[in-house]
């Protein structure tokens, strides 16, 4: 029995050391650095459709919070990660995902309004996606949202609206997922 506590507790340890997390077979950092700035997991989850776990989506902040809508408003540094989990999330399907994303994270006006970006982010979906990728979305005050994919700079998207709007399809009154962003939430 001392033996198998013993052993819980080094397993604690372990977890609470590295601080990483395993979901859907993907780990999850308890820190990334964007651009210079270190950001802390605030929390992870799945993201799934019908009967597929589609992709791993964590959200890293400077400040740990669980108000989505703060969040969303916040000029803040803040990024969000996405590892993909199934061969059923292709660049077609996610495309077609942001743009209703944003189409529940904006009212029309503020969708006309950040339409060129939208079109631009949506641009950056252009190679194939297939299992095991790993986009990283990061908003840096003053530089804009930065997007990569497998570690490779993708491009810059300016503004803090668009930002608004894009982080409103995971934390926003009507996210993606619900499960998903209250995983993101847990703080």
């Amino acid at each position: 029995m001392k033996k198998l506590l013993l052993a819980a507790i080094a397993l604690l340890g372990t977890y609470t050391a590295t601080g990483q997390k395993t979901i859907e077979g993907v780990t999850v950092e308890k820190n990334i650095t964007v651009a210079g700035q270190e950001l802390d997991l605030n929390g992870a989850g799945l993201r799934e459709k019908l009967w597929y776990n589609l992709y791993v989506g964590a959200l890293y902040v400077n400040t740990k919070s669980r108000d989505g809508n703060a969040l969303v408003k916040a000029d803040k540094a803040m990024a969000i990660t996405l590892d993909i989990t199934d061969e059923v999330v292709t660049q077609e399907k996610m495309k077609t995902s942001v743009e209703d994303g944003f189409g529940d994270s904006c009212t029309s006006k503020e969708r006309k309004a950040i339409q060129s970006e939208i079109n631009e982010f949506i641009g950056f979906f252009s190679q194939p996606i297939v299992k095991g990728d790993h986009f990283e979305i990061a908003y840096i005050p003053g530089k804009g949202t930065l997007v990569s994919k497998n570690a490779k700079y993708i491009g810059t998207i300016k503004g803090l609206q668009f930002k608004k709007g894009l982080f409103g399809i995971w934390l926003g009154n009507d996210p993606v997922d619900e499960d998903l962003k209250e995983g993101m939430l847990k703080g």
